[in-house]
């Protein structure tokens, strides 16, 4: 793209720059060329921001109806319908992920603000049967206040639906800040916010640097909550400055989510599964299925009918229907993997398919599915998060011993099972500790299914029934139905 665009800040229902006139510029990870600049925020940006989102909150949001808030919940819904295409090749230019996966996305995720508009009424208090007489106590939810949501590049639709739907939903207000490495696609969004008619401050959109931009967010006074998505690094720099604040702290971190598949599975199905989990969207999701274990009865066949699979996959620019995978997001992922791929191969790890950067381009990051034989999950590429198209591959013999291998690395986000076997199917779902178990299935979501994970992987659900009152707090009250005064608390006796 010859002409670079320029892009403004939404902050309370205005396009602005940032004060210090400072820009970001992005990069299309097709070509490795600046397409975009968008604005760097600072400390004053970010106050600006968060001081709309409390105005907004105090005086017309947490104030309004329920079921009027929902209404712009689902106008919302429906202009990402409308605009589903249009916000899709925004996406997909800035990210370097699939169109016809980021335009079915944008459409789909209009799902998320329609089913918790439908939720905003939903959430009830209780009475609760207090042991004193003549009194009655009452528990209601409340909206906590400003929310900030900060927001990875990938998948940055979802990933903001499940944090801006309940929040709103729930009357509070929300400042998001979208990653530096691919902004614009919520810029875009924004946009959609402001066509929606959301009155002005409930949404605001920075754009900025972890540091201070991040950092300002994360430690202001008037954030209540913070709804976050990234690596655990970062995670750990949020809780010391929600220290600042005391705000409640939601975190959906990385995963390195093992599949296991038994001698009994469906290996077509299986096959299709593990494709889907680690080389869809170029292996760049958090639930990545990126270790494999393989019975050692099926170990060999399997392996040799998934690198031909592997080698089928066909690497083209995003915008191409007929290409599978797109190019990996930055160089510096680029980097990443290829240290990894090098200190496993060191270290006795068999290179089966890829592993090298493709020949498609000399100028984007493009890289191909790589299968890698390892003797144990303790190498490193089966052991860090890669966030490529990167399949570590080992074998098992027991039940057992899958478990076991399936629990031994620090993060526990997703996992996935393939066996015919219904009764060892619940028994593994049951054992391994992920927040998520997909059986004889991957890659899925749900508006109606809670995400999140454990361990290192972070605490905290997002999507459910459950989720929304993550965004509320319990205010008891107590009714004193008698007609007598109370006793004089100084007079005993």
């Amino acid at each position: 793209m010859s002409q670079i665009k320029n892009y403004k800040m939404y902050v309370d229902g205005k396009w602005i720059e940032s004060s210090s006139g400072k820009k970001i510029e992005t990069l299309n990870p097709e070509n490795n060329k600046v397409w975009a600049s968008v604005p760097e925020a600072n400390e004053k940006d970010v106050n600006l921001a968060v001081n709309a989102a409390q105005k907004a909150f105090e005086n017309s949001w947490s104030k309004m109806h329920p079921r009027d808030r929902a209404k712009y919940l689902r106008e919302l819904a429906n202009q990402l319908r409308q605009n589903a295409e249009h916000l899709g090749k925004i996406e997909t230019i800035d990210t370097g992920k699939l169109f016809r996966e980021t335009k079915t996305q944008a459409n789909y995720i209009a799902e998320y603000y329609d089913y918790f508009a439908g939720l905003a009424d939903k959430v009830e208090g209780t009475v609760v049967p207090i042991d004193k007489d003549n009194m009655q106590v009452v528990t209601t939810r409340i909206p906590i206040g400003v929310v900030a949501a900060i927001i990875p590049w990938n998948s940055q639709m979802l990933l903001t639906a499940v944090k801006l739907a309940p929040a709103l939903a729930m009357g509070n207000t929300v400042v998001i800040k979208a990653s530096e490495l691919a902004p614009v696609t919520l810029l875009e969004f924004a946009k959609l916010v402001e066509n929606s008619g959301i009155p002005k401050g409930v949404v605001n959109v920075i754009t900025g640097l972890g540091e201070p931009c991040g950092k300002a967010l994360t430690t202001h006074n008037l954030v209540e909550r913070i709804a976050f998505t990234g690596g655990p690094d970062t995670a750990k720099h949020i809780i010391k400055n929600s220290a600042e604040n005391l705000s409640q702290v939601s975190l959906e971190l990385g995963g390195k989510s093992p599949v296991v598949v038994f001698k009994d599975a469906d290996q077509e199905n299986a096959l299709n599964g593990i494709t889907a989990g680690i080389f869809g969207a170029s292996g760049q999701s958090c639930i990545a299925g990126s270790r494999l274990y393989l019975q050692k009865d099926i170990y060999d066949d399997f392996l040799n009918k998934l690198i031909k699979k592997a080698e089928k996959i066909k690497l083209g620019s995003p915008m191409d229907k007929d290409a599978q995978m797109g190019p990996l997001n930055s160089f510096k992922q680029l980097e990443i993997i290829e240290k990894n791929i090098k200190a496993t191969i060191d270290q006795g790890g068999k290179l089966r398919c890829g592993g090298k950067r493709s020949k498609i381009s000399n100028e984007g990051y493009y890289f191909p599915p790589t299968i890698i034989e390892c003797e144990n999950h303790n190498l490193p590429t089966a052991e860090n998060e890669l966030f490529g198209p990167v399949l570590s591959v080992m074998k098992f013999n027991t039940e057992e011993e899958a478990i076991n291998k399936m629990n031994d690395n620090k993060y526990g986000l997703s996992s996935g099972v393939y066996t015919m076997n219904f009764a060892r199917a619940m028994r593994v779902s049951k054992s391994v500790r992920a927040g998520i178990v997909f059986v004889n299935t991957y890659r899925l979501i749900s508006p109606m299914a809670p995400f999140g994970g454990i361990k290192d992987s972070g605490y905290g659900k997002e999507a459910g029934i459950e989720s929304i009152k993550e965004y509320t707090r319990i205010k008891t009250t107590w009714y004193n139905s008698s007609e007598k005064p109370m006793s004089d608390p100084f007079t005993m006796g």
